[in-house]
């Protein structure tokens, strides 16, 4: 609602600007038609906006300008100088009620009958001042731009952030200049914020995606004789307002699926004991650069086996095929073209036509769609959405001289294709690979696209991608090079065409990188991805055990160890100069852009100097930054680990790329490096105001132990009162410790001495633990 309101305001005062100039004009000449239109217009958009919102003063004002407006243009009633005075004098009063409102205050008390009457024929329109104190310093402004301005505003600063790469690149290439390196550092931030910003104007809630929801599911559920009840959360989530666009059909079919296919009629429902009202939940939430949309219904759940028989009874699937199918296959199979179990075709559903479609259009933006479901208790569907479709991370690779870029999203890992559990083979003309016992169709970028290639087939790197539900494949190419935030924008028409690319960016050096499609790369190579032969699909070779298997980043830390991390906790890696790693408040930290985060890796004595390469660390909430000298591959671990005798920075060792390698504990270094986070509400400690011990000694560490320290008279209620020994104890507080001025106490007590600070320390954090909050 609030955001509704905003945008009431902003319209309106929008128009009022505008009108400024038609109200004057129409004083000077009351028979302009064109200009009466105008105001006109203006108080029936306020009379019916303000009827919405509930704003029954500012509604009656604009209702009472409407009719006497309308009697003018109805030729009822001759326009004169009252009436136009009276008609600005009520437009003047809606200008201040419309500031107060975008203040956030509510309309003070009072009546405009006043003014109202003044609109009658031959009366006079009385200078009546609003009441109230309007406080307009606290209003937001608003402008309203074209979408075309902002995406032109926003390629700019795409281009900013592309010359500065290269700018940075050229500064590292060359001899170090303190002047023209703290200068960059300035601009590198200040292109940050502008980027960041203007990412800001492209944002929408979520809300506005889910707002239409209530009423179809209302109507379906009326059509179709149920009874559902939608649960809607996290519109407050925002997204990039082309992403909204583009997800808005395919949730649009989903939310119709789950009411007419999941959710029971409520004779059944009560049949197999469940309310007779079913639910249906809709939420989003944020997850790294990630929107979750979940949509979950406590239906039927999917029929695997009756998805099976009909895949077989259409064709798509033999019988032998779909005994060797797992159940995660077996639910995939709802996704195939044409496939539906519906019994009879209606306006709704029962065509085969939808759930293909869904997939393809999240895929096509960079998503993934995720599918849960229990037979009898219902379905969970998840779509998984980039933030904004204008900076995607992706992972370069080359072919010659010839970068490419594929979406990190797509990749599920990356090995050598003469590693030890990779082999390589032809069936026909067809590249298979089995990586680990799984087989995978297999296909070299060079061959598909043409170009040519010095690296043998056996030296090449092998991409793993699962382009949709399912299906994966290995994409053979010369180099892998780094992971990078990417800048895309539509390519050339011609280029679009190919079907091979989703669009296009510039490398630090200004040459061009496409962006490939994965789905329309394995198209061109041969592979079917929806009706992808089952015995080349990733399969496991024979029933065994689970194989743990971890993708990692491995690197040589700045000791020369080998080292690997989980390849998900890397939020990106970034070069930084060494008069940027600083020891601040108790440890190092290093300066990234704006943000000051906490810095390990570096060992005790070691002198940085130049550019030091930093693994951005992010576990969802904190982040922490890792020194190391060199990244050396991005490969999976499937063997047994190795763990360390004692707890630390390394959880074990194990082999990779057959040479040992230390495992950092993540766990590990986020409790040693992110200090733990605080109560939102912080526990509060009454102390003595006339005191100067307590005042000048005490307090500093009460408040560094997290407390809010009040005095004896503040009027609130005390966790913890802390006091000398012989004064009274305050009656509000769970818990009182006690201070004593001597070393060694007179008789046994519970009392502290006051230099004791570890004493002090742990008193203060139990009895911060202990309270209630």
């Amino acid at each position: 609602m609030d955001d509704l309101i905003t945008d009431f305001t902003a319209e309106c005062r929008e128009m009022l600007e505008a009108l400024g100039g038609e109200i004057v004009a129409w004083e000077v000449r009351p028979d302009d038609r064109a200009r009466l239109d105008s105001i006109f217009r203006f108080v029936h958009t306020v009379k019916g906006n303000c009827g919405f919102f509930d704003f029954p003063r500012l509604e009656a004002l604009s209702h009472a300008a409407e009719d006497a407006l309308a009697d003018v243009r109805a030729g009822h009633r001759a326009p004169d100088g009252a009436l136009v005075s009276a008609v600005l004098a009520i437009i003047d009063r809606i200008g201040d009620m419309i500031t107060i409102i975008e203040a956030g205050e509510a309309l003070p008390p009072g009546e405009d009958r006043a003014l109202i009457a003044a609109l009658a024929p031959g009366a006079t329109a009385p200078a009546v001042p609003l009441t109230g104190d309007i406080k307009t310093s606290i209003a937001p402004r608003t402008i309203r731009l074209s979408v075309e301005l902002l995406d032109r505003v926003m390629s700019g600063v795409s281009d900013m952030v592309l010359a500065r790469n290269e700018l940075a690149r050229r500064l590292r290439e060359s001899s170090g200049d303190v002047t023209v390196d703290g200068a960059f550092e300035r601009l590198s931030g200040i292109i940050a914020e502008m980027r960041e910003a203007i990412t800001r104007t492209r944002m929408q809630r979520v809300e506005n995606l889910f707002v239409a929801l209530p009423r179809m599911v209302r109507d379906l559920s009326a059509e179709l004789g149920k009874q559902v009840l939608i649960d809607i959360s996290g519109g407050d989530v925002e997204l990039d307002r082309e992403m909204i666009e583009m997800i808005r059909d395919p949730l649009t079919h989903i939310i119709r699926n789950a009411v007419d296919h999941g959710i029971e009629l409520p004779a059944q429902r009560l049949k197999d004991g469940k309310r007779e009202i079913g639910l249906l939940s809709v939420s989003a939430r944020q997850s790294g650069n990630q929107i979750l949309i979940d949509i979950v219904d406590d239906g039927r759940g999917i029929d695997c086996a009756r998805l099976v028989a009909k895949a077989i009874g259409d064709g798509a699937l033999t019988k032998t095929d779909a005994d060797a199918m797992s159940p995660r296959d077996q639910l995939a199979l709802i996704f195939e073209a044409g496939l539906s179990t519906a019994t009879e075709v209606t306006s709704i559903s029962g065509r085969g036509v939808g759930m293909d479609v869904v997939r393809s259009n999240i895929e096509r933006i960079g998503g993934t769609v995720e599918l849960d479901s229990t037979l009898g208790q219902g379905t969970r569907m998840t779509l998984r959405v980039p933030l904004t479709l204008t900076i995607i991370p992706a992972l370069t690779v080359s072919i010659g001289a010839q970068h490419f870029a594929i979406p990190r999203s797509a990749i599920e890992e990356i090995v050598r294709a003469n590693g030890s559990s990779v082999t390589l083979d032809r069936l026909g003309e067809a590249g298979v690979a089995t990586i680990r016992g799984r087989r995978v169709p297999e296909i070299a970028l060079a061959e598909v696209l043409g170009l040519t290639s010095n690296v043998p087939d056996e030296q090449r790197t092998l991409v793993v991608i699962r382009p949709a539900g399912g299906d994966v494949y290995a994409l053979a190419v010369d180099h892998i090079h780094d992971h990078e935030e990417l800048v895309v924008k539509p390519a050339a028409p011609a280029v679009m065409a190919t079907g091979l690319y989703a669009g296009t960016t510039l490398a630090d050096d200004g040459s061009p990188i496409l962006l490939i499609d994965p789905a329309g790369l394995a198209e061109q190579g041969g592979i079917r991805l929806e009706a992808q032969d089952r015995a080349t699909r990733v399969a496991e070779s024979a029933p065994q055990a689970e194989v743990r298997e971890l993708p990692v980043l491995l690197f040589r830390a700045l000791d020369g160890s080998r080292r690997a991390l989980g390849l998900g906790l890397v939020d990106r890696i970034e070069d930084v100069p060494a008069d940027a790693i600083r020891f601040a408040a108790g440890q190092l930290r290093v300066q990234l852009g704006e943000h000051i985060l906490p810095l390990a890796g570096v060992p005790s004595g070691t002198k940085l100097e130049g550019n030091i390469r930093v693994l951005r660390l992010n576990d969802g909430q904190n982040e922490v930054g890792y020194a190391v000298a060199e990244v050396i591959d991005l490969t999976g671990l499937v063997v047994d680990i190795i763990p360390a005798a004692t707890p630390g920075a390394v959880s074990g060792v194990a082999l990779i790329g057959g040479e040992p390698a230390e495992l950092l504990d993540a766990h590990w270094l986020f409790t040693h490096h992110v200090p733990a986070s605080r109560p939102t509400a912080p526990a509060v400690c009454r102390l003595a105001a006339d005191d100067p011990w307590i005042q000048n000694f005490l307090r500093p560490i009460v408040e560094a132990a997290g407390y809010t320290v009040v005095d004896e008279k503040a009027d609130v209620v005390a966790d913890l009162t802390i006091s000398f020994e012989g004064r009274a104890a305050a009656t509000d507080t769970s818990r009182t410790i006690w201070l004593r001025s001597e070393l060694e106490a007179a008789e046994p007590t519970d009392s502290i001495y006051r230099y004791d600070r570890e004493g002090l320390m742990r008193a203060l954090k139990t009895a911060g633990a202990g309270r209630v909050k």
